[in-house]
């Protein structure tokens, strides 16, 4: 059906029939208006363009105000601005100066960068760096300044109409503000570290004095008063005057040059080894085709290792000559393993590096990109200068003089460039395999024509014993944690310096937690006492698991070891493919902590030799070359500066598997 109507055949009469507001027709309203109520719906030009131009000039007013306001802020900003570009520094001492810088930045951390950097320096020194009074000083007068201009600015209220009961009016004080220094970041309980010098780069590193830690801390951690005084020369002289010197060897060099095989012929020989496991290991390899392998089984004692014929971990015995007893640490050489490398090297006083003579051999570890270069310098950078050069398998050539003396050629060279005196270098001729010149004079005639220097042993007894750091405060590095049979964890590592006793407190990591030593183990006996250069392991019952990590450094309650995520390092780039800018990302080596690092700031290249700027601020650095760079880690880390303590002031950066560099920390923030 259409719903659509015939509009000329309609009865319009019919259609609104009904509806009373017919068009034409008078209709009475409900509700009527009267004119007076009519009125406010009308429009009055007069009154329209009065209220109009009023809007307009109430907007105009707030408008210039804002302007104003803004201007004003422009103008202390740009003031601000200009006085800390023409403000210099006073050249204070280095206490005096970090108190300064941390005054500075505190205030900053409140007031922002409104106020000139002169007159937080000048408000700090007049105060004597007392946080509540510069404070308090500098934003009374930033209140003052931005009150004045505010009231010029505001126009008078009209005054109420007060009731006539009402005979004056009481003022109610302004509230009183308290200002608090600001609570940053997380809370431990450690000495507060300084900050940087300069305000224009507040994260620029600043040298930390030991001194002044130790004074601001002694209040912190308590400790006994035998700790606390005691006297740490006197207690080695009494505990170690009657035995031998201890000392700990890595062998190192390029896979499969035989170090597992020369190490178990010399544990073998000096009676360290029972000939019962030496007849088991031989009938086993035997069976595998692998008799060449019999005497890396004795340090290769995993069956992984022995399948794939490379040493993987690094394994530790013992030998005892004459005067010494030695750690051997048998590293592994495949390019794979190098972190385990570094944490063994970690805990070395002496080093053999062990090169192959063969035709080939040698080239391909030392020429091609091999580990015999890379662990050299590795070994170098971590504080070893004793080396005993190993020329093994020098049977294979029928012990060749000619090939003897080329090879030490090469590596003179070299090891002179990677830092080692000629004094401290001595090389032998032997065969790991067959035990040839080893723990006696050589008795092959083809050797004995023209070598008759040390054997093996020797060498190793003529190492000189390095000097302990036993009066310095105690510092001992975490590489490796366990739970042991009793309570609590045990964390093994090796003390760099001081002395730790049994009950000393101690403080952990970044986090600084206190523990107290329940259990002290070396070499698997009880001690009451350990020292500088001892690896040892430690029971600390009640400790968070979650606090330790591998890297980590134990230390003294009393001079607490620096905390920080940034700190100035002055490196010596190796050979690396791509050059290093700003903001390259690397990683950490420091003791046994890998830790991801990014190179944020180069400050200046400088010359090897010297030591002298050559160029500030450089936008890249090439190989061998010699720089000073700022290094930040994502979290907080132990390390001290290289003068302070050499043993924790050594780094390392590594790039997709190859070490790219190696340095000395100078400055931490």
């Amino acid at each position: 059906m259409s719903r659509h109507r015939i509009v000329r055949t309609m009865d319009y009469n019919d259609e609104y029939d009904g509806y009373d507001d017919i068009y034409g027709h008078s209709v009475e309203d409900e509700h009527c208006i009267s004119p007076t109520d009519a009125q406010q719906w009308l429009y009055d030009r007069a009154r329209g363009q009065q209220s109009i131009s009023a809007f307009i000039s109430k907007n105009k007013d707030i408008q210039e105000e804002d302007a104003d306001e803004e201007e004003d802020e422009d103008a202390a900003f740009e003031k601000a601005r200009r006085d800390s570009e023409s403000f210099q520094m006073p050249q204070l001492d280095e206490i005096e100066q970090a108190k300064l810088s941390s005054c500075v930045d505190e205030v900053r951390s409140v007031v922002g960068d409104a106020v000139s950097e002169r007159r937080i320096v000048e408000t700090s020194m007049k105060f004597d760096y007392d946080m509540q009074k510069i404070l308090d000083e500098i934003l009374n007068e930033e209140t003052k300044k931005s009150a004045k201009p505010a009231v010029n600015r505001m126009k008078a209220p009209p005054a109420p109409v007060l009731p006539k009961t009402v005979s004056k009016t009481v003022a109610t004080p302004p509230p009183k503000i308290s200002l608090k220094e600001p609570r940053r970041g997380f809370e431990i309980p450690s000495p507060k570290v300084p900050s940087s010098p300069v305000v224009s780069g507040r994260n620029t590193p600043v040298d930390i004095s030991g001194d002044d830690i130790s004074r601001s801390s002694a209040t912190l951690f308590k400790v006994s008063k035998e700790q606390a005084v005691r006297n740490a020369r006197q207690l080695y002289e009494k505990e170690r005057a009657d035995q031998k010197s201890h000392i700990h060897m890595i062998v190192i060099g390029h896979v499969d040059a035989g170090k597992s095989t020369l190490m178990g012929h010399l544990l073998y020989d000096t009676g360290n080894v029972s000939q019962r496991v030496m007849h088991k290991h031989e009938q086993e390899s035997k069976k595998l085709g692998k008799q060449s392998f019999m005497y890396a089984w004795v340090l290769d004692e995993t069956g992984e290792e022995r399948a794939r014929g490379i040493t993987m971990d690094v394994g530790q015995s013992r030998i005892e000559t004459k005067t010494k007893i030695v750690t051997l640490l048998d590293a592994p050489g495949h390019k794979d393993f190098i972190p385990n490398m570094i944490s063994g090297a970690t805990q070395a006083d002496v080093a053999l590096l062990v090169v192959d003579a063969t035709r080939g051999e040698f080239e391909s570890g030392f020429e091609l990109g091999g580990q015999t270069r890379e662990h050299a310098i590795l070994v170098r950078s971590l504080g070893v200068n004793q080396l005993g050069v190993v020329i093994n398998k020098l049977d294979t050539v029928g012990w060749s003089q000619e090939r003897f003396t080329e090879i030490v050629m090469k590596l003179k060279s070299f090891l002179k460039l990677a830092g080692f005196k000629d004094s401290d270098v001595s090389f032998t001729p032997c065969s790991g395999l067959t035990g040839e010149n080893l723990t006696k004079k050589a008795q092959e005639s083809a050797l004995t024509s023209w070598y008759s220097g040390p054997h093996l042993l020797d060498v190793i007894e003529n190492f000189k014993i390095p000097e302990r750091a036993i009066d310095r405060p105690l510092r001992m590095s975490v590489s490796d944690i366990y739970k042991g049979t009793g309570s609590g964890f045990c964390i093994s590592g090796r003390v760099e310096t001081g002395v730790l006793c049994l009950n000393d407190k101690v403080l952990v990591g970044a986090s600084r937690e206190q523990a107290q030593v329940k259990s002290l183990t070396m070499n698997e006996f009880p001690q009451t006492c350990v020292f500088a250069g001892d690896q040892v392991s430690v029971t600390l019952p009640a400790l968070d698991i979650n606090n330790v990590t591998v890297g980590c450094i134990i230390s003294d309650p009393q001079t607490p070891i620096p905390v920080t995520t940034r700190f100035q390092a002055r490196i010596i780039v190796f050979n690396v493919k791509v050059p290093i800018t700003m903001g390259f990302p690397v990683l950490l080596h420091h003791q046994s902590l890998i830790e991801p690092a990014v190179v944020c700031k180069l400050t200046a290249s400088i010359h090897k030799s010297t030591g002298e700027v050559v160029k500030k601020k450089p936008r890249c650095l090439g190989n061998n070359s010699c720089a000073l760079v700022e290094l930040e880690t994502s979290r907080p880390i132990c390390i001290e500066r290289y003068a302070d303590f050499k043993e924790l002031g050594r780094v390392m950066l590594r790039v997709a598997g190859v070490t790219i560099a190696a340095g000395m920390v100078t400055k931490i923030r």
